[in-house]
């Protein structure tokens, strides 16, 4: 199993998150990326549109399947990652870094319910077994 990075904050259905200041950036973590093997397309939520936490908000598809992502909070969607559309493999190659999928403004008192680090490595550990 590859490291976690342990700057970012996890979801149970395998999306990583980023703080930057208000924004968060989310991403497909590289576990979700490896089960799903080579990205062929990948649809995004809107910008401006408003998701709530647990929402499907975006699609992969693969060679081999398709899988929903599940936004992991609340609030309005502020950029997406437009490099996506035309070269959905970016998620395989860098899923912590050019491969994230879109930044969301989270709505005023949003809980974070969100995995550490390590408790997203003992939920892959569970997983394996």
């Amino acid at each position: 199993m590859k490291t976690v990075p342990t700057s970012l904050q996890y979801s149970n259905t395998h999306e990583w998150v980023r703080q930057e200041d208000d924004i968060f950036t989310i991403g497909i973590t590289d576990y979700a990326q490896t089960m799903l093997g080579d990205l062929v397309y990948v649809e995004l939520p809107e910008p401006e549109s408003h998701i709530e936490r647990g929402e499907e908000c975006a699609l992969i598809e693969s060679t081999k399947a398709a899988a929903d992502v599940y936004s992991p909070i609340a609030g309005e969607v502020v950029e997406i990652n437009e490099s996506l559309l035309n070269i959905p493999h970016l998620v395989n190659e860098d899923p912590y870094g050019k491969g994230w999928l879109f930044r969301i403004r989270p709505f005023e008192n949003e809980p974070m319910d969100l995995l550490t680090p390590e408790q997203y490595v003992t939920q892959l550990t569970a997983e394996a077994h």
